[in-house]
């Protein structure tokens, strides 16, 4: 199973970085569902932050000597994720009024690169996981674009504390399908 995982997303051994965004997305995604009264300002700072980090990390994948098939998805998801965390690390204001349609890009992206990936390793046999993985992230994009046209920033407070858990968890798992085999 891990032979046709490697085909798609490739070793590194950078795993461990990719795993440790993931925590901090969790915690992330922790501390803002229980203290949303620290703002939305603040979230959408925090979330341009982890945005460029994460870019930095995948544009480091994509250039790893083990890339896989499918360097280019790091490559593009890499370069739109440091793109987006620049402009919501730029201005307060600017990212407060876009931050959901932000998410909504970025949600949608990783759905379709998930539908992609489950189409590529159907040969697997729990292909399906990442076909629901697919489907609930571009699920929670849309609901982003609703969240940002009613400018209901509770619902898209929640959504967001939500993604950031979900999203962490998705890449602490994909991590460990990153790591090496040890060799002998």
């Amino acid at each position: 199973m891990k032979t046709l995982f490697q085909k798609f997303m490739g070793e590194s051994r950078y795993w461990w970085a990719i795993l440790l965004v993931g925590i901090l997305m969790v915690i992330c995604g922790f501390a803002y569902w229980f203290w949303p009264v620290a703002g939305y300002a603040v979230a959408s700072q925090i979330f341009g932050w982890l945005l460029i980090l994460v870019g930095v990390v995948q544009l480091c994948q994509a250039a790893g000597p083990n890339a896989g098939k499918g360097w280019g998805w790091w490559l593009a998801g890499g370069i739109i994720d440091m793109f987006i965390g620049f402009m919501m690390v730029r201005s307060v204001v600017v990212s407060e009024a876009v931050f959901p349609y932000f998410l909504a890009l970025i949600f949608i992206f990783w759905g379709i690169n998930a539908l992609c990936a489950s189409v590529q390793q159907n040969a697997r046999r729990y292909w399906w996981l990442q076909l629901i993985n697919g489907v609930l992230l571009t699920l929670i994009g849309f609901f982003f674009i609703e969240a940002g046209w009613l400018q209901d920033v509770a619902m898209t407070s929640f959504l967001t504390s939500l993604s950031f858990i979900y999203w962490g968890f998705s890449l602490a798992m994909l991590s460990y399908d990153m790591k090496p085999e040890p060799k002998e």
